[in-house]
């Protein structure tokens, strides 16, 4: 089965950019749907981005749309969210997500397997 890793997190200023990736190994990513979710402390994991087993369709939450752009290398087996113009309330964990099949969907019990989350910070 897949593995991911996240990375690239950390603490930054509001109107600031971080990149985060997500590393997998095992299957080739081309393989599955992909997404990238985020949970702050006491609330639900919610959905921030997706894309499609053939990389060629994104899915934004509204909150991040025209902010934050997920992207994907299928030589390193690697997919990225760029986030731009970060917002206080873009502070939460963040995890990559993958489902073996074609479409990116926004409900988190639809993924099957998870990395271990990168935590992002903004600060006013």
């Amino acid at each position: 089965q897949v593995q991911l890793v996240e990375s690239g997190g950390g603490l930054v200023q509001a109107g600031s950019s971080l990149r985060l990736s997500c590393a997998a190994s095992g299957p080739a990513v081309s393989r599955y749907a992909m997404a990238w979710f985020r949970q702050a402390p006491g609330k639900e994991r919610e959905f921030v981005a997706g894309i499609n087993r053939s990389g060629g369709d994104t899915l934004y939450a509204s909150s991040v749309k025209d902010r934050f752009t997920m992207s994907r290398d299928t030589v390193k087996n690697t997919m990225y969210l760029q986030m731009n113009s970060l917002k206080p309330e873009d502070t939460a964990e963040y995890y990559c997500a993958a489902r073996p099949f074609v479409t990116a969907v926004a409900k988190r019990y639809l993924y099957d397997f998870w990395g271990q989350g990168t935590q992002v910070t903004v600060s006013s």
